[in-house]
């Protein structure tokens, strides 16, 4: 008796022994190769603040083609040509807004779609390391901008309210753009559409900013492209939506809330637009909100204007829809069944874990 207690008490130990030896070995062979492999594609903080600042100057580009000099201003205190306006980052007039809109929330955009397609690669805090990379970037821009405009403004009311008003479009078009970023790279694909929809609408006076240079002096056909550009936004909604799919309810409403936004937002940047960009209301703000009402309503319920992206942007989004359930259906269809076992499975299921 005393003999085979010893002995069981002998094999409970090694086992035991063994157990935490086993524990104890660092990896090694296929594990540290695995192990140096991931560290290997882990992109680091620094290449991370890198991207955020390429996708600054993504954003920039239209503005970079033209060669960056300051728009000229109705209240600027000298008489300079348009080649003697100093260099800004940002192009600073009311004439100006929505491509002040485009090119800071493009940027963004781009970190974004950035940030989630590179985000099991990134390294801890990458994404908010990218992400403070373009908005720091935007806030220098702004305020070398507003500076150098304020040096050269008139000492007037009407220099400080234009300014304020110009300051005001940028900050809203950063938080915005933030909003967006930070959408794309974190959220469901739900609440990526929503910031993808608002890199769309934003795309339509992006892709305006490298023509307007051209547009006096260049080819008429240069004209015919200008119009069709209008069809950028709803197209790229359309496409997002596809991308997203309406296979849940939050993707429903995203989807609907996209083609809101896509209704909405044209009409309000027309209106903005237009009654900023009148000298004959320079001097009358309450004129001035009137008619851009005015001109937001007449582009809100004129069928013509309102109708045509939503449909436009149904349309795409239903073909991307049925060309994603061909290919998943065509995916499938081509996949080998499997071979059923002639010996029965007796792998436990974890508790809590459905079976596949």
């Amino acid at each position: 008796m005393r003999a085979r207690l010893t002995r069981t008490v002998g094999a409970a130990g090694g086992r035991s022994e063994s157990k935490l030896m086993t524990g104890a070995v660092p990896a090694t062979g296929n594990d540290v190769t695995t192990l140096t492999s991931d560290a290997g594609r882990c992109v680091p903080l620094w290449a991370c603040g890198l991207i955020g600042l390429g996708a600054f100057l993504v954003g920039l580009l239209p503005w970079l083609a033209t060669g960056m000099r300051l728009p000229l201003q109705n209240l600027w205190a000298a008489s300079p040509g348009p080649d003697a306006m100093p260099v800004a980052l940002l192009p600073f007039s009311q004439y100006y807004l929505t491509d002040l809109f485009a090119l800071i929330v493009v940027g963004s955009v781009v970190a974004g779609i950035v940030a989630r397609a590179l985000r099991p690669r990134l390294a801890r805090g990458g994404i908010a390391v990218l992400g403070g990379a373009v908005l720091l970037a935007q806030i220098v821009a702004i305020a070398q901008s507003a500076a150098l405009v304020s040096a050269g403004l008139q000492q007037r009311s009407e220099s400080a309210l234009y300014l304020g008003a110009l300051v005001a479009v940028c900050v809203l078009s950063l938080l915005l753009g933030a909003g967006a970023l930070a959408l794309i790279a974190l959220a469901p694909r739900g609440g990526a559409l929503i910031g993808l929809t608002i890199g769309a609408l934003a795309a339509t006076s992006w892709l305006g900013g490298f023509l307007r240079p051209l547009l006096l002096t260049g080819p008429d056909w240069l004209i015919g492209i200008a119009s069709a550009l209008q069809w950028v936004a709803p197209v790229l909604v359309g496409v997002s939506i596809a991308w997203a799919g309406v296979n849940t309810v939050g993707r429903v409403l995203a989807a609907v809330v996209s083609l809101v936004l896509l209704w909405i937002v044209p009409a309000g940047m027309t209106g903005v637009s237009a009654a900023a960009g009148s000298r004959v209301l320079a001097h009358d703000v309450r004129g001035m909100i009137d008619y851009a009402v005015g001109v937001f309503q007449m582009a809100l319920f004129m069928p013509e204007l309102a109708l045509r992206p939503i449909l436009v942007a149904i349309v795409v989004a239903a073909l991307g829809l049925l060309l994603r359930w061909a290919v998943t259906r065509s995916h499938r269809s081509t996949e080998p069944e499997p071979v059923p076992s002639s010996e029965p499975d007796h792998t436990p299921t974890p508790t809590g874990e459905p079976t596949i």
